[in-house]
């Protein structure tokens, strides 16, 4: 059995350093043409309590370069807890 590859982006902090994190998931929200991305750092371990950051995103010029934006509305913030909710429901299930 084939582990599947993550994906994996770095977003650099407040401070300039740059992190680490894998992608959990995308999103696209056809009526309002946004663009949301869950990550986690990539250096967690199983068995611990990670925090998921959220961001909403616009992809710039080359394939692989993301502008990132803070949620700034609580809208928001539902809409990805809602995400997050089904799929770890589904991973549950499988």
């Amino acid at each position: 059995m084939a582990l599947e590859e993550k994906e994996r982006i770095i977003i650099p902090d407040e401070h300039g350093e740059e992190n680490l994190f894998e992608v959990l998931f995308t999103f696209d929200v056809d009526e309002t043409n946004q663009s949301y991305l869950a990550v986690v750092p990539a250096e967690q371990t199983d068995d611990e309590e990670v925090e998921v950051y959220a961001f909403r995103y616009e992809e710039k010029g080359k394939e692989d370069d993301l502008a990132l934006f803070p949620i700034d509305t609580d809208e928001e913030w539902e809409m990805v807890e809602e995400m997050l909710h089904t799929l770890a429901d589904e991973e549950e299930e499988s």
